[in-house]
Protein backbone atom coordinates (compact mmCIF):
# COMPACT_ATOMS: atom_id res chain seq x y z
CA UNK A 1 0.00 0.00 0.00
CA UNK A 2 1.70 3.32 -1.00
CA UNK A 3 1.58 5.68 1.81
CA UNK A 4 1.60 9.53 2.35
CA UNK A 5 3.95 11.40 4.49
CA UNK A 6 1.89 13.62 6.78
CA UNK A 7 3.09 16.85 8.44
CA UNK A 8 2.54 15.21 12.23
CA UNK A 9 4.98 15.04 14.80
CA UNK A 10 2.90 11.55 15.68
CA UNK A 11 2.46 10.08 12.54
CA UNK A 12 4.38 9.49 10.04
CA UNK A 13 2.91 8.71 6.95
CA UNK A 14 -0.73 7.20 6.15
CA UNK A 15 -2.07 5.04 3.39
CA UNK A 16 -5.49 3.92 2.11
CA UNK A 17 -7.10 1.08 0.38
CA UNK A 18 -10.33 2.05 -0.86
CA UNK A 19 -11.19 -1.75 -1.87
CA UNK A 20 -10.66 -3.13 1.45
CA UNK A 21 -11.07 0.01 3.22
CA UNK A 22 -7.91 -0.38 5.55
CA UNK A 23 -6.24 2.54 6.11
CA UNK A 24 -2.73 1.92 7.31
CA UNK A 25 -0.78 4.33 9.51
CA UNK A 26 3.23 4.02 10.37
CA UNK A 27 3.66 6.60 13.78
CA UNK A 28 6.84 8.38 14.22
CA UNK A 29 8.15 5.37 16.74
CA UNK A 30 7.99 3.16 13.50
CA UNK A 31 5.14 1.07 14.54
CA UNK A 32 2.80 0.15 12.36
CA UNK A 33 -0.62 -0.63 12.79
CA UNK A 34 -4.15 -1.43 9.99
CA UNK A 35 -7.13 -0.18 10.80
CA UNK A 36 -10.38 -1.91 9.12
CA UNK A 37 -13.89 -0.95 8.04
CA UNK A 38 -12.79 2.76 7.38
CA UNK A 39 -14.51 4.95 5.32
CA UNK A 40 -12.69 7.15 2.27
CA UNK A 41 -14.13 10.04 4.51
CA UNK A 42 -12.25 9.45 7.61
CA UNK A 43 -8.74 8.75 5.11
CA UNK A 44 -9.37 12.43 3.80
CA UNK A 45 -10.28 13.78 6.92
CA UNK A 46 -7.47 12.85 8.68
CA UNK A 47 -5.10 13.81 5.55
CA UNK A 48 -6.56 17.76 5.72
CA UNK A 49 -6.56 17.75 9.39
CA UNK A 50 -5.23 20.58 10.70
CA UNK A 51 -3.31 17.76 13.36
CA UNK A 52 -3.52 14.81 12.09
CA UNK A 53 -3.08 13.30 15.69
CA UNK A 54 -5.74 15.04 17.41
CA UNK A 55 -7.72 13.51 14.42
CA UNK A 56 -6.74 10.27 15.13
CA UNK A 57 -7.10 10.39 18.67
CA UNK A 58 -10.95 11.61 18.49
CA UNK A 59 -11.96 10.08 15.28
CA UNK A 60 -9.75 6.31 14.63
CA UNK A 61 -8.51 5.18 17.48
CA UNK A 62 -10.92 3.81 19.70
CA UNK A 63 -13.52 3.50 17.02
CA UNK A 64 -11.97 0.92 14.10
CA UNK A 65 -10.71 -2.54 14.74
CA UNK A 66 -6.64 -2.76 14.31
CA UNK A 67 -3.70 -4.67 13.69
CA UNK A 68 -0.06 -3.97 15.14
CA UNK A 69 1.97 -4.93 12.34
CA UNK A 70 4.99 -3.84 13.74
Amino acid sequence: MRRHSLDSAAIASAGYDADTAVLELEFSSGELYRYFAVPPSVYHGLRAAESAGRFFRERIREVYPSEHVR
